[in-house]
């Protein structure tokens, strides 16, 4: 009978019984349908005993490490930044964004000078064009490297002409270009400022989620504080004061209704609760 592995015994069993080879269904069968075994990983030879391995010959254990992931610009880009070790300290942006760029339009075929991906080229454009070159202009990897570099070094240096001489042009009408250590002690100044327009944010949004606030209205003709003099003159003249507010005086006086200070009627009651209580026994 062939060997079967573990995870294949009920598939046989269901031939066999198919073939009416085996008459009476195998206790065991519905359970293993229910809960069939895990299938073996991919790759993985079946475990067998030690005595059945032939003894001629030794079972190589197999490769499950990746592939080597060569590509060409790699070995371009590796000899570059050995010629140019100073290119790798220009900051470049690595921040991606929601959507992938497209490839510049000019490449393949039509692709046949540094120049036409604009004059100040990165390591990458120069790394792209010598693999351009090997790839659609059929030329030795060699040489296609050689003419990228020159390119290279050529666009380069004009682009540092024109900027030194722009520079000079924007000093003598007057421009003044502040230094590395200037530019440092304003980043220092913006974050000190940034630090205290923090505080005194912070300090506004508390005082915004008290619940209760007393609002004042400094123009609401109380006058200057006298130390309680007008109400001790108003006493000894006489006059009693009224409490009742000014808007509820003025549309009572509008509508011809007289005006009673609250003080009168709280006398007037006071008299009639006296009279109640000397007329009691």
């Amino acid at each position: 009978m062939v060997r079967r592995i573990a995870s294949q015994v009920h598939k046989q069993a269901a031939r066999l019984m198919r073939a009416n080879y085996i008459k009476n269904e195998p206790v065991w069968f519905q359970a293993v349908l229910e809960h069939p075994p895990l299938p073996l990983p991919p790759r993985a030879p079946p475990v067998r005993e030690d005595c059945r391995l032939p003894s001629s010959r030794k079972m190589r254990k197999p490769k499950t490490e990746p592939l080597p992931i060569f590509y060409l610009e790699d070995k371009v880009r590796r000899q570059f930044f050995r010629d140019h070790p100073f290119e790798a300290f220009r900051p470049v942006s690595i921040v991606e964004g929601r959507e992938v760029e497209d490839e510049h339009p000019v490449r393949g075929t039509g692709w046949t000078r540094l120049a036409q991906r604009g004059l100040n080229p990165s390591p990458e454009d120069a790394v792209h064009f010598a693999v351009n070159l090997h790839n659609h202009h059929k030329m030795a990897l060699s040489i296609a490297y050689t003419r990228a570099v020159a390119e290279f070094r050529s666009l380069r240096a004009g682009h540092e002409f024109a900027n030194t001489f722009a520079r000079m042009e924007a000093e003598a009408y007057g421009t003044v270009f502040p230094s590395e250590i200037d530019r440092t002690f304003e980043k220092e100044n913006a974050v000190y400022q940034s630090a205290d327009r923090k505080v005194e944010l912070d300090r506004g949004a508390l005082l915004a989620r008290k619940r209760w606030k007393a609002i004042l209205d400094v123009n609401n003709g109380m006058g200057d504080f006298d130390r309680g003099q007008q109400y001790t003159r108003n006493w000894k003249q006489g006059v009693r004061p009224t409490y009742l507010p000014v808007d509820e005086l003025a549309v009572a006086s509008e509508a011809g209704k007289p005006v009673q200070p609250i003080e009168q009627d709280h006398a007037a009651a006071s008299l009639a609760f006296a009279k109640i209580l000397a007329s009691t026994p």
